[in-house]
C-alpha cells in the first residue's frame, strides 16, 4: 500500500504525458493491424512470449530452451513477420507525420460518382475493378497500364469499363480528385484461407488491401454484385445504400468530423 503511495507522490507530468503518448501509438498500431493476417500472427507471438514465461516459472527446461534461442531473435522476427505492416505504416506516417490529423482526398461528390457508376455497371453486369488510393501509397504494388490522370465521373468510369474499350481489363487507380491510371494489374492474395471460388478481380482487389490500407470497389460480370476489399476482407453482395454507408463512413463523414471537429 505505502508503494502506491509514493508512486503517486513521485508522479510527474511527464509520466502522464508518456503513458498518453505510448498507449496513443499502441492504440494506432492496433487500428492499423485490424483485421489483417498481422493480427493473428500478433496473438500468435504474445501466446509463444506466454508460453515462454509459463516454461520458465514452471522448469519446463526443454521447452524453455527452444523458446529461449526462437525469442532472442525477437527483434529480427517482427521485422519479418511484420514488414508489410512496417512498410506501410512508415509510408502512412511519412505522408501524414500527424497521423491522428488524417484528412480524407475525397469530397462528397467525387464519392457520389464512384458510387454512381459502381451501381450502374452492376446493375448492366459490367465487370469492374475500383481503386481508392487512401494514406498509403500503392504505386510499389500496382502494374500501372496506361495513365489517364481525368477528372473522376460516373461518365468516365463506366466508359472505361465498358467491353468494348481496349482498357477494360484490370482495375483503375482514383487518387484523389483525379482517375490517374487505368488497365492497372493488381497483386493477387496469397492468403491460403480465401475461397477457392474467388475470382481474379475478387483476389485481386483482397491482395492489394493485404498489403495497403486501399480501399477496392468490385463488381462482379456474371452476377453484377458489389464487394469491397478493406484491410484483407471482402465483404460481399453490397446493395446501393450499403456502399453509400461504407464510403461515406470511410471518407465523407470522417472529413466532416474534421473539418467542424
Amino acid at each position: 500500500m505505502m508503494g502506491i503511495v509514493e508512486a503517486f507522490v513521485h508522479f510527474r507530468w511527464q509520466d502522464a504525458v508518456d503513458i498518453l503518448i505510448v498507449a496513443a501509438v499502441i492504440y494506432w498500431i492496433i487500428l492499423l493491424i485490424r483485421g489483417t493476417r498481422s493480427l493473428q500472427m500478433l496473438i500468435g507471438l504474445v501466446l509463444l512470449i506466454l508460453a515462454f514465461l509459463i516454461s520458465q516459472k514452471g522448469k519446463l527446461m526443454t521447452l524453455h530452451w527452444i523458446l529461449n534461442n526462437f525469442l532472442s531473435s525477437i527483434i529480427l522476427i517482427i521485422v519479418v513477420i511484420f514488414q508489410h505492416d512496417i512498410r506501410r505504416a512508415l509510408s502512412t506516417v511519412g505522408k501524414n507525420p500527424f497521423f491522428f490529423g488524417a484528412h480524407s482526398p475525397y469530397s462528397a461528390p467525387i464519392v457520389d460518382e464512384i458510387i454512381d457508376a459502381a451501381l450502374s455497371m452492376a446493375m448492366r453486369r459490367i465487370g469492374a475493378l475500383i481503386v481508392l488510393e487512401r494514406e498509403a501509397e500503392v504505386d510499389k504494388y500496382v502494374e500501372v497500364g496506361v495513365i489517364i490522370d481525368g477528372k473522376v465521373s460516373k461518365e468516365l468510369i463506366t466508359t472505361i469499363f465498358f467491353p468494348p474499350s481496349p482498357l477494360h481489363d484490370g482495375a483503375i487507380l482514383i487518387q484523389g480528385e483525379k482517375l490517374t491510371a487505368a488497365r492497372c494489374f493488381l497483386p493477387l492474395s496469397a492468403n491460403p484461407r480465401v475461397v477457392k471460388t474467388l475470382g481474379t478481380r475478387h483476389r485481386a482487389a483482397l491482395g492489394l488491401s493485404e498489403e495497403t490500407d486501399a480501399v477496392i470497389i468490385v463488381v462482379s460480370e456474371e452476377r453484377g454484385v458489389i464487394s469491397l476489399a478493406i484491410g484483407g476482407k471482402l465483404t460481399r453482395n453490397l446493395d446501393a445504400s450499403g456502399l453509400r454507408r461504407v464510403l461515406y463512413n470511410l471518407f465523407v463523414s470522417s472529413k466532416k468530423s474534421l473539418d467542424f471537429g
